[in-house]
């Protein structure tokens, strides 16, 4: 079986030389060893040195020559539009807080249905639009947080000291 050991950006390699494709999801595009089937028929095994994004239009060179074309398939996405760029500009800062993969394409967001975070949305003011559409957010694939030692711990310690601050507040107000 013939194995796929490197991933060949798309627009980088040769279109010609692509002898099956793959359709892969979002959750399925952060690989490092996986047998694939494609659509043609050709049956490999991605083997790669780290795991690695595939996104829609690279090459999976082949080690016995020729590529297999990666296609991301359309998922159930809802599309973000906002009335301003300040409005716009909050909105992803909301999606970026809670850590959501968000895909920012030129005036819009796009982000996996889920109705808790369309309600969220809803409430300030977006307005949102249902696609389907190749999931291809910032940041690439869920793992890929963990590769930065920096990233892991960043939301615990939101909790803590906040508190303080609102007493300091009121003790001002009652000096008056």
């Amino acid at each position: 079986m013939p194995r796929a050991t490197r991933v060949a950006r798309a627009g980088s390699w040769p279109e010609a030389e692509a002898r099956d494709a793959v359709l892969v999801d979002f959750d399925d595009r952060y690989r490092r060893r996986r047998l694939y089937t494609g659509d043609g028929g050709l049956a490999f095994l991605l083997d790669l040195p780290e795991a690695t994004v595939l996104r829609d239009g690279d090459g999976l060179a082949l080690a016995t020559g020729g590529f297999v074309r990666v296609k991301a398939a359309p998922e159930p996405l809802v599309e973000i539009t906002a009335d301003s760029h300040e409005h716009f500009a909050r909105l992803a800062w909301h999606l970026g807080n809670r850590h959501l993969p968000t895909q920012i394409a030129g005036d819009r967001l796009l982000i996996r249905d889920d109705h808790v975070i369309v309600h969220m949305l809803e409430g300030l003011g977006a307005t949102l639009r249902k696609v389907d559409a190749p999931f291809d957010p910032e940041g690439g694939a869920y793992g890929e947080h963990n590769h930065n030692p920096g990233h892991q711990h960043h939301h615990h310690h939101h909790d803590h000291g906040d508190h303080d601050h609102h007493h300091d507040h009121e003790h001002c107000d009652h000096h008056h």
